[in-house]
């Protein structure tokens, strides 16, 4: 394999549909996985997670049930979840909703936080009358580490060194091995036949931001933000990428293209881009062009922050957009590089306090900050390498964010834990 086609399959492994916010999607895929192995009807569950996964999943709409959090996903998960369906395992959930609330109503769910040191950590253990089942999801959302029944074990493999792609060694390597050149250089070089597989994104997740300036979602920042948008570029991606937040996270049942395991991250990624480009009349090659740049930004900056951190994934995403609208607007490698380097020295340290419908907020920030720093850059201007984390070498740079949130949030990441579960109702 060339070292084009390994960067194109990196990227369609981390680019992938998902029908929901992506942690109690894993949660019920696991549990769809551990009832197809028992064999028999599933009295109980016993779930083991990390933080990381029960702060994600604590406040967010699970699709099509207007409920959230885990109890519902886990229920769905044993009613009508399809473990072959992967991150669209809840796609049939409206339609299950009554016997999902049933079979929650008359059976035992245990969830416990796991001893583990991992982000992303997933254990399902199902309990019938005479059997029982063990399956194992961590580091990645679709990363099966352990599948047993009964004492027999299925499938086992050891934790990776953890990065944010696990998929295989091979991608491994090519994600560390990546810098910003070379991202720039596959996005404006690679023949367009090659890369216009990523226009699907677009046709996908502007439906759900469709859904979102259409009908009444979480805050409905994206619907309100649209009202005084007309004329105002900027306003108008900005209205329309919020908007398709709006919907997700409040549990439309639309699916998205997510990046690097986040829906929300895979809207910032897609649709700022694409809604620039068209809205300045840009041609589809480039559009695919600034889309390629977006996304494989993004998956870099995320390989360094970790898959799951206490550092909001809209971050990373957003410095993909921005590198993305910086093409389109005709900027080369120096002025990404500037645009990139502007948004460490704004957005660095935004905490994910668990995902929710007012993650749309975020995105907003996310993306004010993202045309900001273009601005700027496209106007050769860029926060002097002495200015706090920045440093002259961009790819040093964003190591230095990839280490605040990789590594010093983690006792925040504890702290907005504690604080979410022990909240006064």
């Amino acid at each position: 394999m060339t070292r084009q086609e390994s960067i194109k399959t990196l990227m369609q492994e981390n680019i992938v549909l998902a029908v929901g916010c992506t942690e109690p999607v894993a949660v019920a895929l696991a549990v769809a996985k551990a009832k197809e192995i028992i064999g028999e009807d599933v009295d109980r569950i016993e779930m083991y997670l990390s933080k990381n996964i029960i702060k994600n999943a604590m406040g967010v709409g699970i699709p099509g049930t207007g409920m959230i959090g885990l109890p519902i996903a886990i229920s769905l998960g044993v009613v009508c979840g399809e473990s072959s369906k992967e991150l669209q395992v809840l796609d049939n959930a409206k339609d299950n909703v009554d016997k999902a609330k049933e079979w929650l109503s008359s059976h035992e769910i245990k969830i416990e936080v796991a001893k583990t040191s991992e982000k992303l950590y997933i254990e399902c253990r199902c309990y019938g009358n005479k059997n029982y089942s063990k399956v194992i999801i961590a580091q990645n959302h679709l990363n099966f580490i352990h599948i047993q029944e009964g004492e027999n074990v299925i499938l086992h493999k050891e934790l990776e060194k953890e990065t944010a792609t696990q998929n295989n060694n091979n991608n491994t390597f090519i994600v560390d091995t990546l810098c910003a050149q070379e991202i720039f250089d596959y996005a404006t070089k690679t023949d367009i036949n090659f890369l216009e597989w990523i226009y699907q994104t677009v046709e996908i997740n502007d439906k759900i931001g469709q859904e979102g300036l259409t009908n009444d979602y979480g805050l409905g920042i994206g619907k309100q933000l649209n009202k005084i948008a007309q004329g105002d570029i900027r306003k108008q991606v900005i209205a329309k990428s919020c908007a398709a937040s709006d919907a997700r996270m409040d549990g439309a049942t639309l699916a998205v293209y997510s990046n690097s395991g986040s829906g929300n991250q895979g809207l910032t990624c897609t649709l700022p881009v694409y809604e620039y480009g068209r809205l300045t009349n840009k041609t589809k090659e480039e559009i695919i062009r600034a889309l390629t740049l977006s996304h494989l930004m993004s998956i870099y900056i995320k390989n360094k922050i970790g898959r799951l951190s206490a550092l909001c994934g809209i971050v990373n995403a957003s410095m993909g957009a921005a590198a993305g609208i910086t093409l389109l607007k005709g900027g080369g490698i120096y002025q990404m590089c500037y645009a990139i380097r502007n948004m460490i020295n704004t957005i660095t340290g935004m905490a994910c306090d668990g995902a929710k419908p007012s993650c749309a907020l975020k995105v907003s920030a996310g993306l004010n900050s993202a045309f900001d720093s273009v601005l700027l850059a496209m106007n050769d201007k860029v926060v002097d390498s002495t200015d706090g984390i920045a440093e002259g070498c961009i790819d040093r740079s964003i190591e230095n964010l990839g280490k605040i949130g990789r590594y010093a949030m983690d006792e925040v990441d504890n702290m907005i834990l504690d604080i979410m579960i022990h909240k006064e109702k």
